[in-house]
């Protein structure tokens, strides 16, 4: 299962290379990335398979891991064009479905996080 982790990391040098890191020393693959800094903090949301696994990891690195949620990921490489993300963004609200992060992974692929990943995927039909 696609999962998105939320982790909150120091706005400083190295602080994106330490998720890096500690992911990469624990075998766990980052498939998608958003990240942002300012304001004395830094927000990272990451596209992994293991979720389980990732926590553990950025959490023995001293790292807070606000949320893990599962991630809807849609490949768009057959219809990467304009407007695209507006009608995947406008079904999900449409539904009700308010989106807590959306970010674009490896492959062409768009990832959409929801507190019910249930009713983000019947929105976006997936």
């Amino acid at each position: 299962m696609a999962t998105d982790l939320s982790v909150s990391v120091e706005d400083r040098p190295g602080g994106l290379a330490g998720v890096g890191e500690a992911l990469g020393n624990a075998g766990v693959n980052i498939m998608g990335l958003a990240g942002l800094g300012g304001h004395g903090g830094g927000h990272v949301h990451l596209l992994v398979d293991d979720g389980e696994a990732a926590r553990s990891a950025l959490e023995a690195a001293g790292m807070a891991v606000e949320a893990t949620r599962e991630a809807v990921v849609i490949d768009v490489s057959a219809e990467d064009r304009p407007g695209k993300l507006g009608e995947l963004a406008r079904r999900a609200a449409d539904a009700g479905v308010n989106l807590v992060a959306c970010y674009v992974a490896t492959g062409s692929r768009l990832v959409f996080v929801a507190d019910d990943a249930d009713a983000l995927r019947g929105a976006l039909r997936v």
